[in-house]
Order: structure tokens, then sequence, then C-alpha cells
């Protein structure tokens, strides 16, 4: 996919994201159109999919708060508290 789709997606907000990648499914799933049009579909799908992740991960970040403890290796997640 060329830049200017990726940044069209990366302007929409999750709602809208997802409302279009259910589109694409509902479309891919009913077998409707060319060969072409399923791959591009798919395609926009992925980068679609790709973008509502990144948007739930950023969401998690900001309700969550990273702790390493001093010393140890692991890092864990704990709720954000105000």
């Amino acid at each position: 996919m060329s830049e200017n789709i990726s940044a069209e997606i990366g302007a929409l907000s999750f709602e809208e994201a997802l409302a279009q990648l259910e589109e694409i499914v509902g479309k891919l799933e009913s077998g409707n159109g060319t060969l072409d049009d399923a791959i591009n579909a798919y395609a926009r799908g992925a980068e679609l999919k790709a973008h509502c992740q990144k948007k739930l991960d950023e969401a998690r970040m900001k309700v969550e708060k990273i702790r390493r403890p001093d010393g140890e290796g692991a890092v864990s997640a704990e709720p954000f508290e105000a």
C-alpha cells in the first residue's frame, strides 16, 4: 500500500477504522467481486487491523502503569491510579 493510504488510515479514529474493517470483512465473506478486489481489500483490512491494534495498545498504556522492580528483569503492569 502507498504511504498516502497509510497516512489516511493513520488519521482515522478507532471507531472509523473498525467500521471500515467490518465492511471489508463483510465484502470478503460474501465472495462477490474479483480476485484483485479481494486482494486489495485484504491488504487494506490488514492495515486497518494494525491501526486498530495500535489504538488499543495506546489506550491500554494510558490506563496501565508499567513497573520494573529494581534489580529484577521482569516487567509488570498494574492499573493506573490517578
